[in-house]
């Protein structure tokens, strides 16, 4: 019986070693330190916006390979129409991290609604992934013919009319007599088709898909001159979670970083984008896809709040280095 006991001692014994070990390990390894249910990070369970764009193909990714699981994170998804909404429930505090283009959190750092902190980069315009798009029998023919026409976007102070104004700058066209008129990305190809806009603002899928829906053709690539390769939309937080919550956006960005890595094979965006952009899968393989990107480059970003300054949008000059939240990184 002693001999019994002893060896049971020496069992439970090994076994609490080889957790001990197990768990220790993975953090010297600089491997996650949390679990499934979120152990050791300050906040398991956020809530991030999300927008039905090409953008949003390695978050999804991250979902659904479990790589913010993997992290200790449960993520819930709070859907919204445009950048600016996102922004909104941010500032409200109904989400944790919100997705949008870059615009409207430089808008709102100027005007002191919010102190934004950049957590993660999703994207950058890649030739032709960013297009002002019209009707065959519009008047709108080129870039020159957009003065004083109804544009459809999906709000104003988003990457759309920043892109937008820009191209028309370096073409010396003006702007100022624009009529914007905000649509989701999803809607533009059927008003352009009734005539309730000239020309519309699309990113890709939609550019394909209003292509093959309605007809409409390219009239500009935004994507070019002062805005060629331009840092189109990321996800960002307020400074009071970024701060109290590090853990938790570390992980955040390291499955995003996993994911944004693992984008680059078109064979696993192009099924994402049928399932969550709501396309066939013949037009997800004709789509021209934007540069997917994930750790923030200061000087590369610092281009946005420099045009917006440049257009007028904002009136002080904004450090990007002040808005960026420290960047995990991952072997």
């Amino acid at each position: 019986m002693s001999t019994s006991r002893g060896y049971r001692r020496r069992a439970a014994l090994g076994l609490a070693l080889t957790a001990l070990v197990t768990v220790t390990g993975c953090s010297a390894l600089g491997g996650s330190d949390s679990s499934s249910s979120g152990g050791g990070l300050e906040k398991p369970k956020i809530k991030i916006t999300a927008m039905p764009t090409i953008d949003m193909a390695p978050f999804h990714l991250a979902v659904k390979n479990g790589y913010f699981k993997e992290q200790g994170l449960d993520v819930e998804i709070v859907d919204v129409p445009n950048g600016q909404i996102s922004l909104q429930k941010l500032i409200a505090g109904e989400v944790d991290i919100a997705y949008g283009s870059y615009t409207p959190f430089f808008l709102a750092k100027s005007k002191g609604a919010a102190d934004i902190k950049f957590v993660a980069d999703a994207s950058s315009a890649a030739p032709k992934s960013t297009v002002i798009v019209a009707m065959p029998n519009s008047q709108v023919k080129s870039v020159k013919d957009l003065a004083g026409k109804k544009i459809a976007i999906t709000g104003e102070n988003t990457i759309c009319d920043t892109l937008t104004k820009s191209v028309m700058k370096d073409n010396m066209v003006e702007s100022s007599g624009v009529k914007w008129v905000s649509l989701p990305f999803p809607q533009i190809a059927a008003a352009l088709q009734r005539g309730d806009v000239d020309a519309g603002f699309l990113t890709e899928p939609f550019i394909t898909g209003a292509a093959k829906q309605v007809g409409a053709v390219p009239v500009v690539d935004t994507a070019t001159g002062a805005t060629a390769d331009f840092p189109t939309a990321g996800y960002a937080s307020q400074a009071k979670f970024t701060d109290g919550n590090p853990k938790t956006v570390a992980a955040f960005q390291k499955a995003m970083q996993k994911a944004t890595k693992e984008a680059a094979d078109r064979s696993k965006i192009e099924p994402l984008m049928v399932e969550f952009a709501k396309i066939d899968q013949d037009t997800a393989a004709l789509t021209t896809l934007l540069t997917f990107q994930s750790a923030l480059d200061a000087r590369r970003l610092q281009r946005v709040p420099d045009l917006l300054k440049d257009q007028g949008t904002i009136t002080a000059r904004i450090d990007v280095n002040t808005m960026i939240a420290p960047q995990a990184s991952i072997s």
